[in-house]
């Protein structure tokens, strides 16, 4: 069998745009007489020009969404009105969006910072034994959720495969650490149990979203914690109507005991190329108090002479690996052209 060529990001864009016009076409332009009243809704997931609208019963309604809506996303709180009849599996239509509390978003190379989710309470950064524990990509998560105002949980995940002492004493240590700046930090098996009661306390009555890289646990994680999950989602692929032409794909569960769960692959990772300096080091919240007193204006916090943070970590006030982590995080801003389209 030949083997299938890649398309380009060209590529994926027109094909991108030409379902998106298909969508539009199929769009029902409902009048105020076909309408019933208004009334509250969260948003469950959004497919294109359409989302699924939970109402305050617990019904689930697809939903055109008026040209007036700038922007939607899953968890989005809004204004709707159910149609008298459903025309084309659309059953409603959105008016309007509530203010935020939160939103998460991703940089995008062609659209900038595009919202993914809202109204999150808390994000768990999920790290695990293996493939290998990496500080680093936590500390990478850490200045993206500190700059959007989300309260972040490390979770460190697969703890059951830990067998070597010094393995032991390096990961602790470096756990300790992060509850010695103020993060919440639980240890989890899915496997033994370990840890899964302590999630669950911290789910209840919060909205709440999962991110880690792949390899982690996340998806096993998610379905110890909501058993059935799997099942759910692939009946909501193969009902998703006119959503099944989408490449959205994060949508809003509520748990067993309380509390929701935005579940969504496409957060796997926060790219950090799109940010200034400035906000990585808004990221680093141990560092504040040291910030504004170099020697130097602007020191890049290297190997500048009279940097205050250098100094910090001489003087144990800051520990060495989150400042090496911190250096190698600006060390990748340098190198990426991308970033002016950010500002």
């Amino acid at each position: 069998m030949a083997k299938r060529k890649k398309l380009t990001k060209g590529q994926h864009r027109r094909i991108k745009a030409n379902l998106s016009s298909k969508l539009k076409n199929e769009k029902i332009d409902w009048q105020d007489d076909e309408l019933g009243e208004q009334q509250s809704g969260i948003v469950i997931s959004r497919f294109g020009q359409h989302a699924d609208v939970e109402d305050e019963n617990g019904s689930i309604y697809r939903c055109n969404i008026r040209r007036t809506v700038k922007s939607l996303v899953c968890g989005d709180r809004v204004v709707w009105r159910l149609g008298k009849e459903t025309q084309h599996a659309v059953s409603g239509v959105i008016e309007a969006v509530h203010e935020r509390s939160s939103e998460l978003s991703r940089p995008d190379v062609y659209d900038g910072l595009k919202p993914i989710a809202a109204n999150i309470d808390q994000i768990f950064i999920v790290s695990s034994i293996l493939p290998a524990f990496n500080p680093d990509i936590i500390d990478r998560y850490l200045v993206a959720t500190e700059l959007t105002g989300i309260e972040p949980v490390i979770v460190l995940n697969k703890v059951d495969l830990v067998t070597d002492d010094e393995q032991q004493a390096l990961i602790q240590s470096q756990l300790a650490l992060y509850q010695s700046i103020g993060y919440q930090v639980i240890e989890v098996s899915s496997k033994t149990g370990t840890g899964i009661d302590a999630i669950r306390e911290r789910l209840k009555d919060r909205t709440s979203i999962f991110v880690g890289q792949s390899g982690v646990g996340k998806s096993t994680l998610v379905n110890t914690l909501m058993p059935g999950l799997d099942l759910l989602t692939q009946q909501v692929s193969d009902n998703s109507g006119l959503g099944q032409h989408t490449t959205t794909v994060a949508r809003l569960y509520h748990l067993p005991d309380s509390g929701s769960l935005i579940d969504s692959p496409g957060i796997r990772e926060f790219g950090l190329w799109h940010l200034t300096p400035e906000q990585v080091d808004a990221g680093f919240i141990e560092f504040q108090p040291f910030f504004g007193h170099c020697k130097f204006r602007d020191c890049k916090h290297q190997n500048d002479p009279g940097c205050a943070l250098v100094a910090a970590v001489d003087e144990g006030q800051i520990d060495a690996v989150r400042f090496a982590s911190y250096q190698r995080i600006l060390a990748s801003l340098d190198g990426n052209k991308l970033t002016s389209r950010f500002q």
